[in-house]
């Protein structure tokens, strides 16, 4: 799956929209679903059979014209009159949440109906019919069977067997199903069958069924309504990952449970099916009302897990190119397709499939790729095998979309979604536990892909930009997990989705870079080789990684480690957090600690006790030095002393390719920074980011003083490089910094001392941006440092930039179609607004009104809270709770009012009067919200007090008990940048 966004993952807009427009219909969808349910329960087979459903008796499934649910939202809990163990059942394996292992799946003969049809009004929900007949062998004498199902009611069950040879054996006998119902809690369809199956035998399940396809959902079926050619139109498309594909078909829903599938969808004569597969045939079939559906088969997929199948059902168009003699076609709207937004993915697809096929030796197995743009995909992207699904944001170029970085990002999210057809599809972790394996590797191997592209690309820099840096930032001993989890912590949906994180992906990525360069690149790839090889197809734990790593070491003398792989690795991953590496350049002697957020003086008291086996590759005054390791608590490096009275420096993790921060002594920050003011260019940019992350990050959490930090920024007149630049902003310039500033009197000074080295670095861009934007298209880095540095310069006053805002600003609101460049347009829309009137607001507000873009739309949304009048403030928060002419749904307005930095005290005005408006507009909860966002700045109990009796009758009596402890914890932080501010300011004062 595609990384994850910062906002979460799995939250849809669209899921809570439904939930309060159709609050109504609740009661209503609750009964009838409950019905639907309990009818497997209450209905003997053999009744079943008397109905007449078509295709009982066949191998191949059919299914029938008329659905049965109806409904608008998934119930969030079990619906009456289900039956469940906690309904009349006594306990037994449904109680667990992992399948017992009576059964292992063979293949999938599946048929889906979804009544999807075009020129319709479309109701939130569509119905979907189907079959499948599943082929399993028997592992364990069983006469009761147990596989996945979740909102879907079961209208047939019969089970067939044991099979004299492959799928559709018609001379199998019956076995008896004498029951049929669901353990809703724990997601099983449970047959009670009236004989047992017999180990070693094969047999055939056959299942009738019918459910609900949610507009927007993202979860199981779902569809998406969208303007293309000038007409509303509607695309049907699915998401299994990682235990969705139970809401789309029963089946056994876990990610070793391997089978070949094939698949049919029955479709509108004018829409495209498309699935894993190439399409194998077509015919046509009528349905009761004497209508025309076309019936499109696919091809048998390779084996393959439940949450890797895909289907789509769409009125596209598509471009396409073969590579190597296999087909890759890109779908999307008619209108992208006819105006070329899909070449650039296209043309990069097939060299990145190559690339990958040449570095793992291994051929993509499926005969052809088909790539999906869907109108909104809230997961990003998504790598089923052969079907690949985009939200076409991130897929498709726009005219506007030159000086971005969005061929960047596009390169990026395809090079990650192609390197999981070999991590992940064709090597598939046991469980869940170890996602890390495929989301962790397909990270790693988007550097690998953009920097073979693009080989002039800073590869270490833009990897602590877009990994790195985010990682470390949330990273530490005792809150976050570990990578590599135990099997039984994790076996719920909702737990299973939160694995979906930066921890995942960022830190996964970061270890795998680690090993690569303690090992080196031909030894990495080669285990890596070994390991694709051997689990082909089949499924892989952390330990069998390991054990191909540790292959290729034995098999070789030059690499020597102190330890085994599995020893080494498993530190990193089965524990949370990273060490501090602290080097005393004096002695030579270097420990390592745990990573707190705050360090404490009695960490005797802390239960992090491990330590890491530490990789330190370092330079010396330039040079690199050999490998060594830190594998013990402390140890000591005579090579790595220096003298008070030389000019020698060193720095430990070369590149930063080690996942830890390093601290010095005060020797050893003294010494680089003399090298900094005496010759920066000396010292790599990696590094000059690093030295500026770690020591901003060890001085935030008390390892060391912030002076250290500060010392590091005297030379910066000199640093020319933007993305060290933005290093020192976005840890120097904060938020808390920013609202609080005024209070202690720093801004003067730091404007004076920030300003007189920042006008070197304007320059540059502010000529680029006036002279040659264009220029910034091949400039990554750039990209993505850019909005900080004017954010900042603006925000200190400097007048040339206030200047080339008004200038820019000016232009686009004349002349519309000169579109502001894109990395800067936040600051020159805040900008805009802030140094405008009522008639630059306005100008905003008609903007947004015309837009259909999501992201284009907040980006409006938060530009008019940039206003400095109070009045214009107050409009705003009327026009959201009244909606018009407003429908902001997906952004709460009075929020965003209350975080800029005149509207906490314009908001707080305005909930007096209507509080009751905004709480039934954005719900009780954003009250809680706006609490904590207009008590920012508290620092005394007086101040938490006063908060809480302004918003004592807003709140209900559960939210008033438990919003004291966390006004508590804003308190003490704000108390912490108090005493850090003070001494920044002191430290200010002198070097002013």
């Amino acid at each position: 799956m595609g990384p994850p966004s910062s906002s979460g993952f799995y939250v849809s807009r669209a899921v809570v929209v439904l939930l309060a427009g159709l609050a109504a219909a609740l009661l209503l969808a609750l009964a009838v679903l409950a019905a639907l349910y309990g009818r497997c329960a209450r209905v003997p087979p053999s009744e079943l059979l008397h109905r007449g459903v078509p295709g009982a008796a066949t191998s191949r499934p059919s299914t029938q014209e008329e659905p049965r649910p109806t409904g608008h939202t998934r119930p969030t809990r079990e619906p009456a009159g289900t039956t469940t163990p906690g309904n009349g059942r006594p306990p037994g394996p449904w109680d667990q949440l992992r399948l017992p292992p009576w059964l292992v799946p063979l293949h999938y003969e599946l048929e889906l109906w979804p009544r999807l049809r075009p020129n319709e009004s479309w109701a939130p929900t569509l119905t979907f019919t189907g079959r499948v007949n599943i082929t399993v062998r028997c592992t364990v004498a069983t006469a009761r069977l147990l596989l996945h199902s979740l909102f879907l009611e079961c209208e047939s069950a019969e089970v067939r067997g044991p099979l004299s040879s492959g799928t559709g054996d018609r001379t199998a006998g019956r076995v008896p199903v004498d029951d049929v119902w669901v353990a809703f809690d724990t997601q099983y369809l449970v047959l009670e069958l009236g004989g047992a199956l017999q180990p070693g035998g094969r047999y055939e399940l056959q299942l009738s069924f019918s459910g609900l396809v949610y507009q927007d959902l993202r979860e199981g079926l779902f569809f998406n309504v969208y303007t293309d050619q000038g007409e509303r139109r509607a695309l049907l498309a699915s998401q299994m990952e990682p235990t969705f594909a139970r809401s789309v078909f029963p089946c056994f829903d876990e990610p070793a449970l391997k089978a070949t599938f094939n698949i049919t969808i029955i479709h509108h004569p004018s829409y495209v099916a498309l699935s894993n597969m190439p399409k194998l045939g077509q015919s046509a079939r009528r349905d009761a009302n004497g209508s025309t559906w076309t019936v499109t088969t696919f091809s048998t997929t390779p084996h393959m897990p439940t949450y890797l199948v895909a289907l789509a059902v769409c009125d596209y168009a598509h471009v396409d190119r073969t590579e190597r003699g296999k087909e890759i076609r890109i779908w999307a709207r008619k209108d992208a397709i006819a105006n070329g937004n899909a070449d650039f993915a296209l043309n990069l697809t097939g060299p990145i499939f190559s690339f990958l096929e040449d570095l793992f030796n291994i051929s993509y197995p499926l005969p052809k790729t088909d790539i999906i743009a869907l109108p909104t995909f809230d997961n990003s992207a998504m790598e089923n095998w052969g079907l690949l699904i985009f939200d076409e944001s991130l897929l498709l170029m726009q005219p506007n979309d030159q000086v971005t970085d969005k061929k960047a990002v596009i390169s990026f999210i395809l090079s990650h979604e192609i390197g999981h057809q070999w991590f992940g599809n064709l090597v598939t972790m046991n469980w869940w536990n170890d996602i890390w394996l495929k989301e962790g590797f397909a990270s790693y191997f988007e550097f690998a892909v953009i920097n073979y592209f693009n080989p002039k690309f800073p590869r270490n820099e833009i990897f602590f930009s877009n990994i790195l840096h985010n990682v470390l930032s949330e990273d530490h001993a005792l809150v976050s997990r570990a990578v590599s989890l135990k099997v039984e912590n994790f076996t719920e949906t909702s737990e299973i989705n939160e694995l979906f994180d930066l921890f995942t992906y960022n830190k996964g990525a970061s270890l795998a870079r680690m090993l690569s360069s303690f090992l080196n690149e031909n030894l990495f790839l080669s285990a890596l080789k070994s390991y694709l090889k051997t689990f082909s197809y089949s499924n892989a734990e952390q330990d069998d990684l390991w054990r191909h790593f540790q292959m290729v070491i034995d098999d070789q003398n030059k690499i020597l480690l102190p330890a085994t792989v599995k020893s080494i690795m498993d530190r990193w991953t089965r524990q949370s957090g990273f060490p501090v590496i602290t080097l005393n350049v004096s002695t030579g002697a270097i420990k390592q600690e745990p990573f707190y957020l705050g360090k404490v003086k009695n960490e005797t008291l802390l239960a992090h006790n491990d330590t890491w086996i530490v990789p330190i590759l370092w330079i010396k005054n330039g040079i690199t030095q050999s490998l060594v390791w830190l594998d013990k608590s402390s140890k000591i490096f005579p090579e790595m002393q220096v003298s008070a009275y030389d000019h020698d420096w060193v720095i430990l993790n070369l590149n930063m390719t080690g996942y830890y921060r390093v601290n010095y002594d005060t020797l050893g920050w003294k010494k680089l920074n003399q090298q900094l003011e005496k010759d920066p260019k000396a010292i790599p940019v990696i590094h000059r980011l690093q030295l500026i992350d770690d020591a901003f990050s060890l001085s935030k959490h008390n390892y060391i003083e912030i002076e250290t930090a500060l010392d590091l920024t005297k030379y910066l007149a000199e640093e020319d490089e933007i993305i060290v630049w933005y290093a020192v902003l976005v840890n120097l310039v904060t938020k808390d910094l920013v609202f609080d500033a005024n209070s202690y009197d720093m801004y003067p000074l730091l404007k004076k001392y920030l300003l007189k080295r920042l006008i070197s670095i304007w320059n540059i861009y502010s000529t680029v941006i006036r002279e040659n934007v264009a220029v910034l298209q091949d400039d990554y880095l750039a990209l993505v440092a850019l909005e900080k540095l004017f954010e900042t310069a603006c925000w200190l006053g400097l007048e040339d930039c206030l200047q080339l805002s008004r200038e820019l600003f000016k232009n686009w609101v004349n002349h519309p179609e000169n579109e502001i460049p894109s990395p800067i347009k936040s600051v020159i829309l805040c900008y805009g607004v802030a140094l405008g009137s009522e008639k630059e607001w306005d100008f905003l507000l008609n903007m947004y009104t015309n837009k259909t873009k999501e992201e284009e739309r907040i980006q409006l949304t938060y530009a008019m809270s940039c206003s400095k009048d109070p009045w214009i403030l107050n409009r705003y928060m009327e026009y959201a709770i009244t909606a018009s002419p407003f429908a902001f749904n997906e952004t709460n307005i009075v929020e965003v009012v209350a975080a800029s930095e005149v509207g906490r005290y314009i908001a707080k005005d305005f909930l007096v009067n209507n509080w009751q408006a905004v709480s039934e507009r954005y719900g009780t909860q954003s009250l809680v919200s706006l609490m904590y966002i207009i008590g920012r700045t508290i620092s005394t109990d007086l101040q938490i007090t006063e908060l809480q009796q302004f918003f004592g009758n807003m709140l209900e009596e559960h939210q008033r008990l438990t919003v004291h402890a966390k006004l508590q914890t804003i308190k003490k932080k704000n108390l912490e940048n108090k005493t850090r501010n003070a001494r920044m300011m002191a430290w200010l004062q002198r070097n002013t």
